[in-house]
């Protein structure tokens, strides 16, 4: 009896042994289940993201973190050859009145004489009306809460031109009712303007510098239009404004294009010594950049400051270029241009090569600088420009008023217009552009960021963005003519921004 309770003990000790040992295992089992279900689940989203979900049906990808010519030169490096890259560049203007102005200009409290076309005279109004569409992908409505969540805490400068001020206009106007009135303000000292968003601790400012490099066109008040003197190598005067900014957005290109030659300053504004000389343009333009290709590889810093450089803004002084009449120009053009691939005689493709290669030379030293390259979409807009809709900063001859054509405007460009969708396409702090993948996610956004560690290296974040989905891949180490004068100021008790001075 003894004998056979120990065997009966002895076989319900090894079966609750068995029991003990089949439950742990199937624990382990489902613990390696679940494990791989997230893992299968992570990457189902991110394969049904970036790859086919239909017979033979190609969705985009974007890449966003080196610019387009570096990015595109190579695709079957950067992506499987299922994947379709997104140029967000590359698209067509598409007529939009349910969308678009993305604000009023009557409302628009920070609105310059010289880009207000509605309050001089311009009767059309299509020019506001027009969405830029990427082909393969679709840019999302901009959300100027979202973008002030990402500058918190950050300062965002626009560098150059009044090209450059007219998009830092166009961004204040974006972003103005997404802040209570008592929340911001404007702070005007010479050569740079401040805008703050109180609440959130961020800047949006306006450095006047148009040649990037000192000249005598330094003073965004008074300064000569026709004897431009330059000073290629000297830059440190402007890049002390430059020095604790988190965004700089760089353009240089108009004030280049005065002739074929520009005069140089070779020494300090101060040396006795100094000398002048007539320079090829292009000479001058090559060297300039250089100098402030130095300044940024020795000054940016790696962990935190972030460089683009706007690309170059075309001109349409020639309407035979695209099959109008010879003589005229942007003057009472109000479509745009639908000839795909169009370039105009406005665009210096030289200029375009040499900036190209000063970026080019940064990477190669490690420094990774976008250009956001908006000349193509910005030479279908020849009906966007301010054409005679401005105010004048000279008096009218009798010829000009006769013949209206002869002082059309067709540099600079109406708001809202063209640089609200340049803004569109400004990567905001950590340089991603948004694009909307369709059936990749149900009201889904995927976000591509990379180069700064290289393709591969990303986080996975699935949060919200305004009333989209998003799947979020960044890379780990992710930090991520001008004679209209302006000075620009909050006048107390009005509503005016600016007051020019003739």
């Amino acid at each position: 009896m003894r004998h056979e309770r120990i065997k009966s003990d002895g076989t319900r000790e090894s079966n609750r042994m068995a029991h003990i040992a089949q439950t742990v295992t199937i624990w382990w089992g489902l613990r390696s289940i679940f494990s791989s279900l997230v893992v299968l689940l992570v990457g189902t989203i991110i394969f049904a993201s970036v790859y086919p979900t239909r017979n033979d049906e190609k969705l985009p990808l974007i890449l966003t973190g080196r610019d387009r010519e570096s990015l595109f030169s190579n695709p079957a490096g950067m992506a499987p050859s299922s994947v379709t890259l997104c140029d967000v560049f590359s698209g067509r203007w598409v007529f939009d009145n349910a969308s678009r102005p993305l604000y009023k200009e009557g409302e628009c409290k920070y609105m310059l004489s010289q880009l207000a076309c509605g309050q001089f005279g311009r009767k059309d109004l299509k020019y506001q009306q027009w969405r830029w569409q990427p082909h393969g992908c679709d840019l999302p409505r901009f959300n100027g809460t979202a973008l002030l969540e990402r500058l918190r805490n950050r300062r965002l400068m626009f560098v150059g031109d009044s090209l450059n001020r007219s998009q830092w206009v166009s961004l204040l106007c974006m972003v103005q009712s997404s802040i209570p009135k008592k929340r911001r303000s404007v702070e005007n000292s010479g050569p740079l303007i401040v805008f703050n968003a109180h609440d959130y601790n961020a800047t949006i400012e306006f450095y006047w510098a148009p040649l990037l490099v000192e000249s005598n066109c330094d003073d965004p008040v008074n300064h000569p239009i026709d004897n431009r003197i330059v000073r290629v190598r000297d830059i440190g005067k402007h890049a002390r404004y430059w020095s604790d900014v988190d965004i700089l957005v760089f353009d240089s290109y108009l004030w280049w294009r005065q002739g074929p030659k520009i005069k140089v300053s070779w020494g300090s504004a101060a040396s006795p010594d100094r000398k002048y000389e007539m320079v090829k343009m292009t000479r001058a333009y090559k060297i300039a950049l250089n100098t402030w290709s130095d300044w940024i590889q020795v000054h940016r810093s790696r962990s935190k400051t972030q460089v683009f450089f706007m690309g170059l803004s075309p001109t349409h002084e020639r309407a035979e270029d695209w099959g109008g009449i010879a003589g005229h120009n942007c003057y009472e053009e109000t479509e745009p241009i639908t000839k795909e691939g169009y370039r105009g005689s406005g665009s210096d493709r030289r200029m375009m090569q040499m900036l190209q290669k000063a970026i080019d030379k940064l990477r190669k030293r490690g420094l990774n600088v976008h250009v956001l390259n908006i000349t193509q979409l910005s030479e279908y807009r020849k009906d966007a420009h301010s054409s005679i809709h401005k105010k004048q900063s000279r008096n009218l001859t009798s010829y000009q008023i006769a013949n209206p054509f002869t002082y059309a405007d067709c540099f600079h460009w109406c708001l809202p217009g063209l640089p609200d969708v340049w803004n569109e396409l400004l990567p905001d702090n950590v340089g991603q552009i948004w694009c909307n993948l369709g059936p990749a996610l149900t009201r889904g956004i995927v976000i591509l960021h990379g180069q700064e560690a290289g393709i591969g290296a990303f986080n996975l974040r699935i949060g919200d963005y305004g009333q989209s989905n998003i799947l979020d891949l960044r890379p780990v180490t992710s930090q991520i003519s001008d004679s209209d004068p302006s000075i620009l100021q909050e006048v107390q008790g009005s509503n005016r921004f600016e007051d020019l001075i003739d």
